[in-house]
């Protein structure tokens, strides 16, 4: 479960999150959208621990979080980023990429686990021993996932995870991160400024502008056009791909 009341982030004399309040229940997956510098994404720094200087109240999976980093909330909360050949250390191999986690976290049965979580992406074996710049996009984006549930968290942060995939293979990776949910229980929260991928994944949205959230909707209010906030209404209808 996530947890955030009350939301408030400031930079010097600029105030990026103004009150935002929301809750994801255990197992659920809640999207946020917004345009770029709506807030959305400093609302998941803050949940990820990366950034301390917040106001309110933050949980996640029943435990309250403080403004320091915290080895339990790394354990608990992991995060999967846009870009995947820039978050994969392009002189590691993946089975280092994948190991590290493991030996930082004190966590045994390694090799064991990298075979599990390879199988559980649907990367072949051979991958194990290859380097970011001898896979694909999607192939990158498959192993970024692997790393950050490799440690088995519970809370997935999605940090636009399609943005930098060919369309192509978009749908695969929203397709493989919905199983894996279903599959290890997992609690997502996704930020994107595309509405049709956040509406793929998740079942419920929340709407950002100007540091608040102005509305949130069901995916299907919002395919249908059917919002009460003018920001929602104006970013829907800048998407030209929301089925």
């Amino acid at each position: 479960m996530i947890v955030v009341d009350d939301l408030r982030v400031r930079f010097a004399d600029f105030d990026a999150v103004r009150g935002v309040s929301f809750r994801v229940p255990a197992g659920g997956s809640f999207g946020i959208v917004g345009e770029s510098g709506s807030g959305k994404s400093t609302v998941m720094r803050a949940l990820a621990g990366l950034n301390t200087v917040w106001d309110g109240y933050l949980e996640v999976a029943g435990r309250p979080l403080g403004r320091g980093p915290s080895p339990d909330l790394f354990r608990l909360v992991q995060m999967v980023f846009q870009d995947p050949y820039g978050s994969l250390h392009p002189r590691q191999t993946v089975d280092r990429a994948l190991s590290e986690p493991l030996l930082i976290q004190g966590l045994g049965d390694i090799d064991r686990r990298i075979r599990r979580i390879l199988d559980d992406v649907a990367l072949p074996a051979t991958a194990r021993y290859r380097y970011p710049h001898q896979l694909s996009g999607g192939q990158r984006q498959r192993v970024a996932i692997a790393r950050a549930l490799i440690s088995e968290p519970s809370v997935l942060l999605l940090d636009e995870p399609t943005s930098a995939l060919d369309v192509s293979v978009q749908a695969e990776i929203l397709n493989l991160l919905a199983d894996l949910r279903e599959e290890h229980g997992l609690t997502y929260l996704m930020v994107s400024h595309n509405l049709a991928v956040v509406a793929h994944l998740c079942p419920t949205v929340g709407v950002m502008s100007n540091g608040e959230m102005v509305e949130i909707l069901s995916a299907e209010d919002l395919r249908a056009g059917r919002t009460q906030s003018p920001q929602t209404t104006r970013l829907r209808a800048l998407s030209t791909e929301l089925g």
